[in-house]
């Protein structure tokens, strides 16, 4: 979930002020006013009876915009009815039918694009496979030959986003003799182009020249076009360019992508009706799915009470659910689903925990604790970390039973081992905070690529999802050494200074990435985010090598991926996770997962 994801509803931090006293405490929380008791041993240790005033920060976290009985309430009637879903038995196999007839390499491309834009190509992993399989082996008939740009350009971002080995060399004959891309390309293979740019890979600097004139030429194209267009079709080219301009495909989360998509497929001017009811009446019956494993977890979280007990952290349920659609929204990962959206709701109350209430002395003694993993300790904290420190014994040990149960093993030390690491890379943080002490910017990333909490995430993901477990793959997860958890680290830490430093720093936080760049460089604000960026564009390079290189099975691979396109999602306007309803992540929820595909042609 990310280090520092705080709601933006106060442009401070307030102070609160408990008097702690040898046998108990009456903790006063500033924005509920609610009275609590607890003992805390190591405080009355220390001041032998005395009562010490200790500061603790809170922060004005908005209540959950759904709560539990609103959730419970939820129902797609579109996808309830039983003639519903037996006629999308039947839409699947006429779609099957036409796929497989479908003649020409362009034509089969376009289809199996649509397919993946639409959201049902799920259900043709096979047929998809088979037919790359041919066109890359007999490639030479599209493309080269016609010089047809969009052609050559589709046919590389499937074969390549299918790992089939492609070069960017691919693109050279579209240029002149003193190697510029022709200015007079059409609009349509520019826009394949571009999207093609994104699937680069380290090192590929003539897709990154792609990239820039392909930017060019499409940013030009709507200056030009947007109040001169009025066809359907040309308005249909119109919005899949700026579409791409503001986050290109190969980016993108692709649940939010479907829903966008089969609205602006409408008005496409050779759109296949089959192909559109069929992924209107999917999306449907897909939401009704998710809809009630999001009732299931706003249940469990509703059953643990940790709200009532820890009313300083985020009350997040839905946004972390709806991270786990990002990741992987086909019905077979419904247990996956579950157990990391548990993972989202433990990372955020322990990051609120050394990020705003803990003091130091606590937080020392919580990741001692935590380290040693083991309940005799808990009497050692304060009443609220007890509960904290139950809750992730019982939780973490639960996935760890589970895994044993069907995989035959014991992955509990390296649970216990990647929870200790980021509580430390936590408590790191918190001592710069209350220290005043600013690191450098290497040393702010270090650190940060675990409190990203990228590796905590991976590891979990790696054991509930691969059924070969070794020793070595868990390692490399779990130590943050393998290439896809370094960048995928480096996106989530990036990404998410990039949509909180400002107002963090504001309320007095230590320094993020672009501050640490700033102060050691000497750079402006714009620059140090320009450097942010390129990070984040390099770190993307690297993740599209590792899926043609990785030794990691393939499907976790792209669970990865999809993962950092959740991450850009969530950021892209700013703290979609502590701000929900002021970063647009409101109406991805909504779309997703509460708002039903309405039919119609």
């Amino acid at each position: 979930m990310g280090k520092k994801e705080r709601s933006h509803q106060s442009a401070s931090y307030k102070w609160a002020t408990h008097d702690i006293s040898c046998s108990s405490a009456f903790v006063c929380n500033a924005l509920h006013q609610k009275r609590e008791h607890f003992l805390c041993n190591t405080v009355s240790k220390a001041t032998s009876a005395q009562a010490v005033t200790v500061m603790r920060r809170t922060a004005n976290y908005r209540p959950s915009l759904w709560d539990h009985e609103y959730l419970l309430s939820l129902e797609n009637i579109c996808a309830k009815e039983v003639e519903s879903v037996e006629k999308a038995k039947l839409l699947k196999e006429e779609v099957r039918k036409t796929l497989v007839k479908t003649q020409g390499s362009l034509e089969q491309l376009e289809m199996i694009d649509s397919l993946q834009r639409l959201g049902i190509s799920y259900h043709y992993k096979h047929e998809i496979h088979d037919i790359l399989k041919r066109i890359y082996e007999q490639r030479h008939e599209i493309g080269r030959e016609s010089q047809d740009l969009h052609a050559t350009a589709l046919g590389f971002f499937l074969l390549r986003q299918h790992n089939f080995d492609v070069s960017q060399d691919d693109f050279d004959v579209f240029k002149t003799e003193n190697g510029m891309f022709r200015k007079t390309l059409p609009i349509k293979g520019v826009l394949s182009l571009y999207e093609a740019s994104y699937i680069s890979m380290d090192s590929e600097f003539k897709l990154k020249e792609v990239r820039s004139f392909a930017n060019e030429q499409l940013t030009e194209f709507i200056a030009e076009n947007s109040t001169t267009f009025s066809g359907t079709n040309e308005t249909y080219m119109l919005d899949m360019v700026k579409r791409a301009l503001i986050k290109p495909y190969h980016w993108s989360t692709r649940r939010i992508e479907a829903r966008w998509y089969i609205d602006v497929y409408r008005k496409k001017h050779d759109m296949d009706p089959l192909l559109l009811e069929f992924a209107a009446l999917d999306f449907n019956i897909l939401q009704a799915n998710h809809q009630e494993e999001l009732k299931l977890v706003s249940s469990w979280w509703n059953s643990t009470g940790l709200m009532k007990q820890l009313d300083f952290v985020r009350d997040r349920i839905t946004e972390s659910y709806f991270w786990t659609i990002g990741i992987f929204y086909e019905p077979e990962f419904k247990y996956q689903r579950k157990i990391l959206t548990k993972l989202f709701m433990l990372i955020a109350i322990m990051d609120d925990i050394y990020d705003i209430y803990g003091t130091l002395e606590e937080l020392e003694i919580f990741t001692n604790v935590v380290e040693r993993w083991d309940v005799n300790l808990v009497e050692r904290l304060p009443e609220y970390m007890q509960i904290c420190f139950l809750f992730l014994y019982n939780e973490i040990n639960q996935i760890g039973y589970d895994v044993l149960r069907d995989k035959g093993r014991n992955i509990i030390p390296y649970l216990k081992q990647v929870w200790t690491d980021l509580f430390k890379a936590f408590l790191t943080e918190a001592t710069w905070c209350k220290t005043g002490h600013i690191p450098s910017f290497n040393e702010y990333m270090q650190n940060g690529l675990i409190s990203s909490s990228v590796p905590t995430i991976l590891l979990h993901f790696f054991s509930i999802f691969c059924d070969q477990i070794s020793d070595q793959n868990l390692i490399a997860v779990s130590t943050n050494h393998h290439s896809i958890v370094r960048s995928s680290a480096t996106i989530l830490r990036l990404a998410n200074d990039l949509a909180t430093s400002t107002e963090e720093m504001a309320r007095g936080d230590s320094p993020k990435s672009v501050q640490c760049y700033m102060y050691e460089t000497g750079a402006n604000e714009d620059v140090a985010r320009e450097q942010m960026q390129r990070m984040i564009i390099d770190s993307w390079d690297v993740i599209n090598s590792a899926a043609h290189t990785s030794s990691l099975p393939s499907g976790f691979v792209a669970a990865a991926a999809n993962l950092n396109r959740v991450v850009q999602c969530i950021y892209q306007h700013g703290d979609g996770h502590g701000c929900p309803d002021k970063a647009k992540t409101v109406d991805h929820i909504q779309s997703v997962l509460f708002n039903p595909v309405p039919f119609q042609m």
